[in-house]
């Protein structure tokens, strides 16, 4: 009898744990046990209280110690999970596929600082760093560079990391996010009582809420009736009634990578705001307004404008017309299919 072949997912997050590496976690190994492979999913434990270094070396040893007749080992996020999967992979000779869909580096350096440096500039004009960074910038390089294959994405984000790091493009893939079937709205639901504009996610500095709630502001004393909602931490079920209750949704990263909270008001037919300094631009062009955020009077007239009835309405018929989807059980043959040429 042939042995089933054997798959490790390494996640920082898993269910009931809250937000995306804990959904994909989730949806990939259901995908994976219905065509017949053995799958474990390692998720941070204890580890989310230990300091950086020591709780990967920690997972380090979790990965050794799962790594049994295991055949693929596959990393949600580049340095929680991937820095010590990719380590233990090159030492017993397992193959990888990290997933990167973000670049920790940048991210935490905009929360520590505070300095809301775009992406591109991060790495063009390459500020000053603590030794702190140092270590991460080299546990992420080594990451990036010694993983058996890397699946970013979007193509922005691949084309962006090949630059940076020097990569041979021949390891490198790109996966879509999972983009949902369409939600039908009911005709109360698609036209909301009041005009929310929705934020959902971390309220992280590279989000640029304070810039965004300040806009707000201004439009409620000039009169505008226009609301920001931010919320976070909400269950996937609860998120989506939230989705369909808004008036559009709105994202003003200073930089972005492709939020799966937009995606998923695609899918529920929403308007959106987002940073233009993302992955999502050539898929979702038409479907909302793509901005510059470093002012405060870009993301004051993107408002203004989609508050408009007849803009409202075209972007509306055009997120109608859009009918890309991209299954969990497709995102798990894209792993398969780059397994299979490793």
């Amino acid at each position: 009898m042939r042995m089933k072949k054997k798959i490790l997912i390494c996640s920082g997050l898993y269910p009931p744990d809250v937000g995306g590496p804990a959904k994909y976690a989730k949806n990939l190994e259901q995908e994976f046990l219905k065509i017949g492979y053995g799958v474990k999913v390692l998720a941070y434990g204890v580890e989310k209280k230990m300091p950086i270094g020591i709780r990967h070396f920690w997972y380090f040893f979790r990965i050794i110690l799962a790594l049994s007749k295991t055949n693929l080992i596959i990393g949600l996020d580049i340095l929680s999970t991937g820095f010590p999967m990719v380590l233990a992979g090159k030492i017993l000779g397992k193959k990888t596929i990290l997933r990167v869909g973000g670049d920790f580096l940048w991210e935490t350096y905009v929360e520590s600082t505070g300095n809301l440096i775009k992406l591109e500039d991060f790495y063009n004009k390459k500020p000053q760093l603590s030794i702190k960074f140092k270590i991460i910038a080299l546990f992420q390089k080594f990451a990036i560079k010694n993983a058996s294959a890397l699946a970013f994405n979007t193509k922005w984000q691949k084309e962006f990391f090949e630059k940076v790091y020097n990569l041979d493009a021949r390891k490198n893939f790109v996966i879509d996010n999972f983009y949902p079937e369409k939600i039908v709205n009911s005709e109360n639901e698609d036209k909301p009582k009041e005009k929310n504009f929705l934020f959902a996610g971390r309220k992280i500095k590279f989000k640029n809420l304070k810039i965004l709630e300040k806009v707000f502001e201004e439009l409620k004393t000039e009169g505008v009736k226009a609301k920001l909602e931010v919320i976070d931490n909400l269950s996937a079920e609860e998120l989506k009634e939230k989705i369909k209750s808004s008036y559009a949704l709105i994202t003003v990263s200073i930089s972005d990578f492709a939020p799966n909270f937009i995606i998923e008001g695609v899918g529920a037919n929403k308007p959106f705001i987002l940073t233009e300094n993302c992955g999502l631009t050539k898929r979702l062009n038409g479907l909302g307004v793509f901005i510059d955020t470093s002012g405060a009077d870009n993301i004051k007239k993107a408002v203004l404008n989609l508050l408009d009835d007849d803009v409202y309405k075209n972007y509306k018929k055009r997120l109608a017309d859009f009918n890309f989807t991209h299954s969990w059980q497709e995102i798990a043959q894209e792993f398969l299919v780059i397994y299979k040429s490793l």
